[in-house]
């Protein structure tokens, strides 16, 4: 529990980390952790404020000695996804996050576990309040809503920050320096369907996908990991082709930027053709777990009798549903030219939603390069069109141009040799960082992107390595105590 969290090194962190967890913070609705912040910041006799979209911002005088040093801002989100395991019984509103250890790991019981990007905000909520640590002066900046829109960053005027250097700490591998990420485009396609009435002499079943690994619709993308998504599909899909099958429901994924993990259906069969189906059924769900097995080791798919629905879609709309989600591009479209082994272009199919005469399938598509986000998104765009569908494309947000030549590039690549005794990864990344929004109203500001390891990012599978943490708090207050002369 948090007793056993706080005893952790360096507790400077952990004890932040522990406080930030028990304050509940689901994306676009943050005012709590927002106030949270603010008492922080105050409480320390800090120049604090709140600027018009509700990001935080808290101000520290250099310490003595370095006040000639040029300010560093250091920034990370507030909010957190919210993901659980299906047969827990949690409240995200309500419950702070429940932590343990698990050898040289935290991890949340059931649930995500918030390291992105608390250990982030911990970490500067540790600067913040110590005493005895070396810095130039320091802006902490927490911004909102970074895991469903980037609105806190979107949001955040020109003029606000007085920094001169970024440091995002929102990385997950302790061995890279991140000087690019993508951007990306929600693409949601919605059409309705006409309400027909249950048939007669049918079985109602319901079809469930669940036990997949999940994780960062980014990060984790180019994993080959299974979507609950496009699984379901392919089992109705084939199911419809043949036999009877009508579809009353269908309810999977869950956010836009989290492989999904979970899918449910309600569907009816014919009496008549129920002992065939289930063999039909149970030998398709055989074979999609053998394909998965190395990979997704714990998939179910069940498939349990249910009481009749009281109507089912018409089979036009439902043809046209399965068609198009089955022709939707999920996963990897492409990988970059410029940089060996990043993504350069992916969809995540992360949202499919069936009920009350209204379909909606939310994309979250992204690239490194902005015409390529683009050509998918309209690739994605004219798959549904075909069928009949209406497709928006909203929350664009740019990626972020590698500055290979960045002077606090080199601050940090010679700090790292140093003190590790090796050369860190200059990297760009398939994650949506906030580098790229904050340089457009920012763009002399020199931005740079690191943090400690943590795996399974946006599912429940998250978990933060302590000995990386360790090794991210070295790293970052030998950076803070060499950074450069303004």
């Amino acid at each position: 529990m948090s007793t056993e969290i706080r005893a952790l090194s360096p507790k400077a962190i952990w004890n932040k980390f522990a406080d930030l967890n028990a304050v509940p913070r689901p994306s676009k609705k943050e005012e709590r952790i927002i106030e949270f912040m603010v008492d922080f910041g105050k409480n320390l006799q800090l120049e604090t404020f709140v600027d018009s979209v509700g990001n935080v911002i808290i101000r520290k005088n250099a310490t003595t000695g370095m006040e000639d040093r040029k300010c560093v801002t250091l920034q990370s989100h507030l909010d957190m996804v919210h993901q659980k395991n299906n047969d827990l019984d949690f409240d995200f509103e309500k419950q702070g996050i429940e932590m343990y250890v698990d050898e040289d790991w935290v991890r949340a019981k059931g649930t995500t576990l918030g390291a992105d990007n608390g250990m982030g905000v911990a970490a500067i909520m540790a600067l913040l309040e110590a005493t005895d640590i070396p810095h130039p002066p320091l802006e902490a900046l927490f911004t909102i809503d970074e895991e469903t829109g980037m609105t806190g960053a979107m949001g955040l005027e020109a003029g606000v920050l007085k920094g001169e250097i970024l440091l995002n700490l929102d990385t997950e591998e302790d061995d890279e320096i991140d000087i690019g990420c993508a951007g990306g485009i929600d693409v949601t396609a919605t059409r309705s369907y006409h309400i027909n009435p249950v048939p007669i002499d049918v079985k109602a079943f319901v079809v469930t996908v669940k036990g997949l690994t999940g994780g960062h619709s980014g990060m984790d993308i180019n994993k080959g990991l299974g979507n609950a998504n496009k699984i379901m599909n392919r089992l109705l899909y084939h199911a419809s082709l043949e036999y009877s099958v009508r579809i009353a429901m269908i309810d999977g994924g869950s956010l836009r930027n989290a492989i999904p993990r979970e899918s449910k259906a309600l569907i009816v069969v014919p009496l008549k053709q129920i002992m065939n189906f289930e063999n039909y059924f149970f030998q398709l769900a055989t074979t999609i777990k053998d394909e998965l097995s190395i990979l997704e080791p714990n998939l179910n798919i069940s498939l349990v009798s249910n009481a009749l629905p009281e109507n089912v879609m018409d089979i036009k709309s439902q043809d046209k549903l399965l068609k198009c989600v089955y022709a939707a591009h999920n996963g990897v479209y492409a990988m970059s030219a410029a940089i060996p082994d990043l993504v350069e272009t992916s969809n995540n199919i992360a949202r499919v939603i069936v009920k009350g005469g209204e379909i909606k399938v939310g994309c979250l598509t992204r690239s490194s390069v902005n015409t390529a986000k683009m050509d998918l998104a309209e690739v994605l765009k004219s798959t549904f069109e075909l069928g009949g569908f209406e497709v928006n494309f909203d929350g664009d947000y740019p990626g972020w141009n590698p500055n290979p030549n960045s002077v606090i590039l080199q601050v940090l690549k010679a700090k790292y040799e140093t003190i590790f005794n090796e050369k860190p990864n200059v990297v760009a990344c398939h994650a949506g960082l906030e580098c790229g929004i904050l340089g457009k109203n920012y763009p002399e500001m020199d931005m740079i992107s690191f943090g400690p390891t943590i795996r399974g990012a946006h599912s429940p599978d998250e978990r933060v390595q302590i000995s990386s943490v360790q090794k991210f708090w070295k790293f970052l207050l030998a950076i803070l105590a060499d950074s450069p002369k303004a």
